[in-house]
Formats: structure tokens, C-alpha cells, sequence
């Protein structure tokens, strides 16, 4: 059964005062490698059916939710019965709304569901092989896999919405381990004909000569270049935490004092700007809400609402929060869902990592961060350690490899002590590159970066 099929069969067999219905149809392709030797490949194939039903009260209008992975025809309607059974045992929903009845052009409804194969890696596998065989000669181990998943999304609604969106999601990972310790690269990509296989594999060679050199360092606050996946994983959890309901009820970091959000206050004295766009470069998504749930930054009243270019921080100030159309209601704030990517940009461009790295007179220049973890919601305080390379940079020029940190800093506060700004360019953030992956972001140089253990992590 087709997706669209499976999508007009549930409306056709609803007996709700309304419902919604998401189809869903990935393939995924992977490569897998260790000790320099490819080790598994194979293509996989799933789908998803989620129904939401909803029923008028008296109240207002109760939903109920139900999602199965590989539903044939003939359980279409025992599906939607059980959407229908949960919105009868539910309460009517706080965020209750109008259906979505126009969207973007349902382009290509009619036809078949895109699909990945193992063909995506056909620039990619020769380079991995010449550069296994160039680390076997440097006395190298290169380990990591590459992933591809293509998702095809039918949403369809009783209010006569019909849309479609194919979602390509790739990456690359890749760790190298020798003499000078381990080192990691990692790239986002939508059909990996933008990943430079040489690049990266001559990046970690660099980093592993460095790391010959051991240097032994206390914990204390360093003048430190964060790269752009570390940055990218500071700012997506910043992203995360942005929800206009939760900022309302006085829960997080951007809860003014005595009621209301930040909105409209200055972050950061650097004009900075973090911004989403479903049509950006590189990182598109999909450019219409798809929700599976309702929650506190998600409404499944919105399925279908059009999605835009947003601002959530514009030249250093907060402009917007993650917004459902209740939230929206509640705050006075226009209606700001949240997009599935994320870039951030300083003024006028921006150095290198290079660049900036030679305009350093002593301090530390991380890899990549991991293990991140919420300490304190009202000022978005994170801890989390350093992995695959920290190396001591002094005058201009990296001199070792030094021990890992556990660090504490809010992205929030980091911003206001921001002292550099890079150029932007795509990244891959390395501790939550299993859910989000469209980041572009800059290095950031911060004067004071609190490293506030040593770790025995390596």
C-alpha cells in the first residue's frame, strides 16, 4: 500500500468530527568501518502511520493519537479506530485549534515515495579507500560509518490538506587513532556530493601529529576557540530550550523577572544572529509543521501551518521563541514554530579557524564536546566533557595536545562573553548528530570558557 493510499484510506474510514493523517516512508543506507577496513553496508526500509483524531465536546475538542510502524491495508481501520477509542478517553485539549485548511502546493502528492540506496556513497567509498590506505601508511586507524535516510512525508487532513515532503539526512563520521591520541571529524550532508573525504582525513592527521606532544593543565577559565560543532551543539540545546510556553510560566532562562519572556532584551553585545530557514542552502527542510504529538512546543492542531525564515536572535537580541499557536495566544507573541535547522552569523563575514587560531597568544582550541547535560534550567547551565582533542595554542601556533575538561558554561551567558566570531559555514554537531544535523555555524572565541575539572576521559 502506498503512503498516500494509507493517508486517504484513514480519512476515508474516520468517523471523528475531524482527524489529521501522517504517512511516512524512509530507506536508509549506511557504510561502516574500523581499523581501516570497510566492515558493513546495507540499505534498510521502514514507514510510520500516525492518525489523530479528534472529537468534539462539549468543552471543546478532545485528540487522540495513534502511531504504528508497517501498517498494511487491512489495518488501516483498526488503527484509526484506536485513534478514535483514545480522543473518547481524553480530556478536551488546552491547545484546541482550527485545522490547517490551505498549505504550500502539495508538489508530487501523486507520486512513489523517494528512496536512498547504496548508490549515495559513489563519491564517497573510493576516497574512503584511498584514505584507509594513506592512514595504514601513517601508522593511523581510522574508524566511523556513513549514514543516509531519505523520508518521505504525506500529511493529509479532513479539512481537505494534502501535503508532501521528501527529507534527505545524511552524515559522515570519522575517528582517527595513533601515536598522538584520537581525533574526530564530521560532516552533514543531503547526498554527500559536498564531502570532502581528503579534507577531513588530513585535518585528523594534522591534530594527531599535534598530539605527540602532551601537555598536563588545571582546571580554570581559558581563553578558548570552540569550533563550529561545539557551537552547534551549545546553540541547538539553547534552541531546544526556547519554548515561548515554558519562558511564559516562569521555567527557563528566558522567563523575565516577575512574568513574561526576554523577549526583546539583548543576549549578547556582539551582533550575533541565530536563525531557522526551511529554505536554506543546504540545510532545507521541510517547510510545514509536522506533529505527531502535542506538547509544550508542539500542537497537533498545527499540521500543515506554513513554516518561514525566523529570527530567534538578531543582532545580539532576542526576537522570538518557539511558538505553537497556542503558546502564541498566550504570550501575545506572533506564531514562531520551530524549524528543523539551525545557523548562526556575526557581522561582516568572519575569520577562519585557521585565522584565528594564529591570532591567539595562549589558549585552548577544542575538538568537538559530548555528554552534555542540563545542571540548572533558570540559567540554561550545561556541563559536559571535552573529547578527541584539546591542544594548547601559544603564539599562534598549536603546541600539544593537552588533558581533557568537564566544563560548566550556559549558552545563554556565553553569549555575552563572546569575543570573536568566525565565518559560518555547515557542521556537524557531534553530540546530537543523531537528531539534528542541519547546523551551520562559526567558530566562537571566548575569553574565559569555565573548565571546571580536569577529566580522565580520553
Amino acid at each position: 500500500m502506498r503512503a498516500q493510499e494509507a493517508v486517504e484510506r484513514a480519512l476515508a474510514a474516520s468517523r471523528a468530527d475531524d482527524c489529521v493523517v501522517i504517512a511516512e516512508e524512509s530507506s536508509t543506507a549506511n557504510l561502516r568501518w574500523a581499523g581501516n577496513t570497510l566492515t558493513t553496508n546495507g540499505v534498510t526500509r521502514s514507514s510510520r502511520l500516525t492518525v489523530i483524531a479528534l472529537r468534539d465536546t462539549a468543552d471543546g475538542v478532545a485528540a487522540g493519537v495513534v502511531s504504528r510502524s508497517a501498517v498494511g491495508a487491512d489495518g488501516v481501520e483498526d488503527l484509526v479506530r484506536a485513534a478514535e477509542a483514545d480522543a473518547a478517553g481524553n480530556e478536551p485539549a488546552e491547545d484546541a485549534a482550527p485545522l490547517v485548511a490551505e498549505g504550500p502546493p502539495a508538489t508530487g502528492w501523486d507520486d512513489d515515495p523517494a528512496e536512498t540506496g547504496i548508490g549515495v556513497f559513489e563519491g564517497v567509498a573510493p576516497a574512503l579507500g584511498e584514505a584507509f590506505a594513506a592512514a595504514e601508511a601513517g601508522g593511523r586507524r581510522l574508524y566511523g560509518f556513513a549514514n543516509h535516510m531519505l523520508t518521505s512525508t504525506f500529511l493529509g487532513s479532513s479539512a481537505g490538506l494534502r501535503l508532501r515532503h521528501d527529507q534527505p539526512t545524511g552524515l559522515l563520521e570519522l575517528n582517527a587513532k595513533g601515536a598522538g591520541g584520537s581525533a574526530w571529524a564530521g560532516a552533514g550532508t543531503r547526498d554527500f556530493t559536498d564531502v570532502d573525504v581528503p579534507a577531513l582525513t588530513a585535518g585528523l592527521a594534522r591534530r594527531l601529529e599535534w598530539g605527540e606532544r602532551r601537555v598536563d593543565l588545571p582546571a580554570g577559565r581559558y581563553e578558548t576557540i570552540l569550533p563550529p560543532s561545539a557551537v552547534a551543539d551549545l546553540m541547538i540545546y539553547l534552541y531546544w530550550s526556547a519554548g515561548a510556553q515554558d519562558a511564559g510560566d516562569g521555567r527557563t532562562v528566558f522567563s523575565a523577572p516577575g512574568g513574561g519572556t526576554r523577549v526583546g532584551e539583548r543576549l549578547a553585545e556582539v551582533p550575533v544572529t541565530l536563525s531557522s530557514d526551511p529554505a536554506a542552502p543546504g540545510l532545507e527542510c521541510a517547510p510545514f509543521v509536522v506533529a505527531h504529538a502535542s506538547g509544550r512546543e508542539s500542537s497537533v492542531f498545527d499540521n500543515g501551518l506554513a513554516l518561514g525564515a525566523t529570527d530567534w536572535i538578531r543582532d545580539g537580541v532576542l526576537t522570538s521563541l518557539t511558538q505553537t499557536r497556542h503558546s502564541a495566544a498566550r504570550t501575545g507573541l506572533p506564531v514562531t514554530p520551530p524549524v528543523d535547522n539551525l545557523a548562526m552569523a556575526g557581522p561582516g563575514g568572519g575569520a577562519s579557524l585557521e585565522e584565528m587560531v594564529a591570532r591567539t597568544e595562549r589558549g585552548l582550541l577544542l575538538t568537538c564536546l559530548w555528554y552534555i547535560r542540563e545542571v540548572d534550567p533558570q540559567s540554561l547551565l550545561l556541563t559536559g566533557l571535552t573529547r578527541d582533542g584539546v591542544y594548547l595554542v601559544e603564539d599562534g601556533e598549536v603546541v600539544g595536545a593537552v588533558n581533557n575538561f568537564r566544563f560548566n558554561e550556559s549558552p545563554v551567558d556565553l553569549l555575552s562573553r563572546i569575543g570573536e566570531v568566525g565565518e559560518t559555514g555547515p557542521t556537524l554537531p557531534r553530540e546530537w548528530s543523531d537528531y539534528f544535523t542541519r547546523a551551520a555555524m562559526p567558530a566562537l572565541r571566548v575569553p574565559d570558557f569555565n573548565m571546571s575539572t580536569v577529566s580522565q576521559a580520553t
